[in-house]
């Protein structure tokens, strides 16, 4: 498995996969706009697994999005991109890292605990499409 920084030519696989997870998707246009700050998990043959979304502000990371193509899930793609964010973070000297989950995505809170992601606060109707609660996660670096 390869995680490398995205080019254009992965927007439409990013759009797709957007419209197959959230429901409320970016499109391709914020997509193009946000290039630069995301990560691609790709097989070793080269086919797309999934993405993670990772931005900052100061010193201070934030994971925005992290999806994985249905077919690949459990499959170590989504902890590769962790990693991979983690690392950079690491690498950029920031504090921390933060993140919103849904707070029925039990799956991804276990991802991100087994990363050190901690709970540290709640997000009330953070989401819709259905409404719903946000974990708000930090991982002190």
């Amino acid at each position: 498995m390869l995680i490398r920084d995205a080019t254009i030519e992965d927007i439409p696989a990013i759009a797709a996969l957007e419209r197959a997870c959230f429901s409320d998707p970016w499109p391709e246009d914020f997509i193009r706009r946000r290039l630069a700050k995301l990560l691609i998990a790709e097989g070793d043959d080269g086919t797309f697994l999934g993405y993670a979304a990772f931005d900052s502000v100061l010193d201070e990371g934030n994971l925005d999005s992290i999806a994985i193509v249905p077919d690949h899930r459990r499959q170590g793609a989504a902890n590769a991109l962790m990693t991979e964010a983690i690392r950079r973070g690491r690498a950029e000297s920031y504090a921390l890292i933060t993140l919103e989950v849904r707070a029925s995505n039990q799956a991804a809170i276990a991802l991100y605990h087994k990363h050190g992601f901690i709970p540290v606060g709640r997000r009330t109707n953070y989401y819709e499409r259905p409404r719903e609660d946000a974990i708000l996660m930090t991982l002190v670096l």
